[in-house]
């Protein structure tokens, strides 16, 4: 998914400092018209950039198709970083300049590594009645982030821990192993407790998580984190204790080694200085938008029927990394 905001923000942030638990607010941002589809964006935000590896978390739906609930994003540029879609209702076409055409469905994982470069398009399909699901990014490490791009998809078996029902699609937790590939240690699971149950969750003492609501009020230890929100917890535990309250829980559950680097991230770009994310989205104007080089970085996606999407204005500012 494109970050579709016409001016995105640059933030200076300081390394996140978690004792206990950091609950994450989401902010509106709508892809695209006034028709659009709105997201409910968690990452990255003011108060902190990433949880282990992740940098990036929209949460959307359930919409109606019909009326504002359509998605349609147009070819669209990435570089550094792995986008993750996983959905709960609802259908989309993915295409991409690897010449990859996918649907994503409910219970499947769509993995695009964008690595030196890539573009793709997402779009709802006409067998979708309601919208529903989350798009995350995943900085890749610096040794990996000039890799060759390419999609991976699975289809992950669902693993009983109690109560609990985990899918984990990106990364390992309770002896399960996503198939697609992870640069960096890290975690990535839809986790559903049924209403008044709680589940007491290993995990790797090493990562930081953090736990993104989708539907139910839970206690992540001891905290309430509402509908759509993010709660975040540090290194050191090897346990997460979350509880469901009255009503049925479904979450997704994030994490990782801190990421250890710094990176630059602007628009769907992810670099690691000011001067280099310009040359990507001058490299993207000139082959893509004014069409020099349809063999260049990014490459061309077939069988969309528009335009590929330009890239907004830069800031008058010098862009500064995120720690």
């Amino acid at each position: 998914m494109s970050n579709l905001e016409k001016d995105p923000i640059e933030r200076v942030v300081a390394p996140a400092v978690c004792e206990g638990v950091e609950v994450l607010e989401p902010r509106e941002v709508p892809l695209g018209g006034p028709r659009a589809l709105t997201v409910r964006r968690t990452l990255p935000q003011r108060a902190r950039s990433l949880i282990g590896p992740w940098c990036f978390a929209d949460h959307y739906g359930p919409d109606p198709v019909e009326g504002i609930g359509a998605m349609d994003v147009p070819p669209h540029p990435h570089t550094g970083l792995q986008t993750v879609s996983w959905l709960f209702a609802g259908e989309i076409e993915h295409r991409d300049s690897t010449g990859a055409v996918a649907l994503i469905h409910p219970g499947q994982v769509n993995l695009m590594t964008a690595g030196r470069g890539i573009q793709h398009s997402e779009v709802s399909t006409a067998a979708t009645a309601t919208l529903h699901g989350v798009q995350l990014w995943l900085a890749l490490p610096d040794a990996s982030r000039h890799v060759a791009p390419f999609f991976e998809h699975d289809e992950p078996a669902p693993v009983r821990l109690g109560d609990a029902v985990l899918h984990v699609f990106a990364g390992s937790l309770v002896g399960s192993t996503s198939s697609v590939t992870a640069f960096s240690p890290l975690v990535g699971a839809q986790l559903d407790l049924p209403a008044g149950a709680s589940v007491d969750l290993p995990v790797d003492p090493a990562f930081e998580h953090g736990l993104l609501v989708d539907s139910g009020t839970p206690r992540l230890l001891g905290t309430e984190i509402a509908a759509s929100h993010l709660g975040v917890t540090p290194t050191g535990l090897e346990s997460l204790r979350i509880e469901a309250g009255d009503e049925p829980l479904r979450a997704v559950l994030i994490g990782g080694a801190p990421f250890g680097e710094s990176i630059v991230m602007w628009w769907n770009f992810v670099g690691r200085s000011h001067d280099e994310v310009v040359a990507f989205r001058e490299q993207w104007q000139a082959e893509v938008i004014a069409g020099a080089d349809a063999a260049g970085r990014f490459g061309h996606v077939d069988g969309y029927p528009g335009s590929a999407l330009p890239a907004p204005e830069l800031p008058n500012v010098r862009l500064r990394p995120r720690d």
